[in-house]
């Protein structure tokens, strides 16, 4: 059975991760310890990111990422509005 993902949600997810794990990996060096969270983070994001090229087919343009980044946040219900 082949699993079904959503390219858009898994690009911005991947993109939404490897950015979260910036400051953490700065702050690890700047205390002089070994980044070991934000380096699994960044893998992870980066895999979520390859995992999308794959799923799309013809995968992404630069040009699409903004706007696969859009639809997401626009699917996204805040409060019931």
């Amino acid at each position: 059975m082949p699993i079904s993902a959503d390219p858009n949600l898994l690009l911005a997810l991947g993109l939404f991760l490897a950015w979260l794990s910036i400051p953490a990996m700065v702050s690890a060096y700047s205390d002089s310890r070994p980044p070991r969270v934000s380096a699994v983070v960044v893998v992870t994001g980066g895999l979520l990111v390859l995992w999308a090229f794959q799923v799309k087919p013809g995968g992404y343009a630069l040009s699409e990422i903004p706007l696969a980044i859009y639809d997401v946040l626009g699917r996204i219900r805040f409060f019931g509005h």
